[in-house]
């Protein structure tokens, strides 16, 4: 039976962008909402419980990684190969993808319980946060099936179009979460007090119910890929691999940051736990920024695929234009909140004196990053649309790594905290000079010639 022709290539191209784009928008800020929540919630508890659970972090932030970067590699292909009419490689891509969900959730299986308490302990000897720290992120490791799931069928949902769908999948299991930390954490409604214990649990919870969200909206409503168990039985070695093609440099490039916070963390705790908490809270605060962008690239990408496989040069390069100037509008008017309002963002998290003195200034100095941030965000959209993710890969290393780190060391041997905070300027100013050449090289080499 044929298949009629998908949005992604007929839509005006603005209107495109935004249907596909809000959702995920929303969607992600639901998200963010989610991580300040949770951590206010944790910060309640102690500013030691809120650095163990920023401790935690890098870790997590590759589990995230991982399923998030596998996601992008079956996004892409799926997308191109509907563009293309290839309706039996999109279906392929799916059921392989569920196979490398499965095989994904496994390895942090074995990575929760057996490095989840040496992770930790290589950045305090405080006992209190290290077991903290140790409950916390052996929980979301060991139960984190219903993350590598919910971000799977929410990719399969954003890969045709259906982001709304996804919309619903990923807030539903947000807003669960906002309501189970307060009742898990403090024993509320006759649950028992978990602590931090109770802020894992209340996470995998709404991640597994996400999961479930998303599976059946894939089933009933995805009407673009018709499901087999071949793929997850049977893997198809050529799929995975032009799946990984595009995924493992974007699993790289997010990793990359799982390692800078680790750093930034080590770094930061030479001055005390509390600049490590306020590292923590700003990393929860600028999802807020960051998130709404990141859901208008995961809106973008499929759009840029499809329309690369259909080899529609006019709509690419409205998409980009069009895309361009909204990431650098959110990300101005983040600046602009950071800017005026740093001590009503810190208080949200009970902020003491002490952090309040480091806070202010971190986050006033920081945000003047984003609107580079946004450009660059925006123009990494067509290298992974384009399956060349290793150039955002470079970007992302040569950001946060080859300048960030090395910078925030040097900086910290004056032995002013305000200082370490100038690197993240400095580092996105690299990366929007790598950005810019990476950009004119594939346009000229893909777009131009078309």
């Amino acid at each position: 039976m044929a298949r009629e022709e998908n949005k992604m290539g007929v839509m005006p191209v603005k209107k495109l962008i935004i249907t596909m784009s809000l959702p995920m928008m929303i969607s992600m800020l639901v998200q963010a909402l989610y991580n300040v929540v949770d951590s206010i919630y944790v910060s309640r508890i102690s500013e030691a419980a809120l650095t163990s659970v920023t401790m935690a972090f890098p870790l997590q932030n590759l589990m995230i990684a991982v399923g998030s970067g596998t996601g992008v590699g079956i996004n892409a292909l799926l997308s191109r190969s509907l563009g293309e009419k290839r309706f039996d490689r999109s279906d392929a891509a799916a059921g392989n993808g569920l196979f490398l969900t499965i095989m994904n959730y496994v390895a942090f299986l074995v990575i929760g319980l057996l490095l989840a308490g040496r992770f930790i302990g290589t950045q305090t000897s405080d006992p209190g946060i290290a077991g903290d720290g140790t409950t916390y992120l052996r929980i979301v490791c060991c139960l984190s099936v219903g993350l590598f799931f919910q971000m799977t069928f929410e990719r399969l949902l954003q890969s045709t179009g259906r982001t709304l769908y996804s919309m619903i999948s990923q807030a539903a299991g947000a807003v669960i979460n906002i309501i189970l930390d307060p009742i898990l954490i403090f024993g509320l409604m006759g649950m028992p007090r978990l602590g931090v214990a109770g802020a894992a649990y209340a996470t995998v919870i709404g991640q597994f119910c996400a999961a479930i969200i998303g599976f059946f909206l894939n089933v009933k409503k995805n009407t673009d890929i018709h499901f087999s168990l071949k793929g997850v039985f049977s893997p198809d070695r050529e799929i995975i691999g032009e799946i990984y093609k595009v995924g493992v440099p974007s699993i790289l490039m997010i990793s990359v940051g799982s390692v800078m916070t680790y750093l930034m963390n080590l770094i930061l705790a030479g001055f005390s736990s509390t600049a490590v908490a306020v590292f923590g809270v700003y990393f929860k605060l600028q999802s807020f920024v960051f998130m709404p962008v990141f859901g208008l690239n995961n809106g973008l990408i499929p759009v840029l695929a499809y329309n690369y496989g259909a080899q529609n040069k006019s709509r690419i390069q409205e998409s980009l234009r069009f895309a361009m100037l909204l990431a650098v509008s959110i990300m101005t008017a983040g600046t602009l909140i950071f800017e005026l309002f740093p001590g009503v963002l810190l208080k949200l998290f009970d902020a003491s004196e002490d952090m309040m003195n480091i806070g202010i200034p971190a986050l006033r100095i920081i945000c003047l990053s984003f609107p580079i941030a946004g450009a660059c965000i925006a123009m990494g959209s067509i290298f992974q649309a384009f399956a060349r993710s290793i150039y955002s890969l470079i970007v992302s290393v040569g950001r946060q790594l080859v300048v960030l780190i090395p910078v925030a060391f040097i900086l910290a041997r004056f032995g002013n905290v305000n200082l370490v905070w100038l690197a993240f300027p400095i580092a996105e100013v690299v990366s929007g000079i790598l950005s810019i050449i990476f950009f004119r090289k594939l346009y000229g080499e893909v777009v131009e010639p078309m």
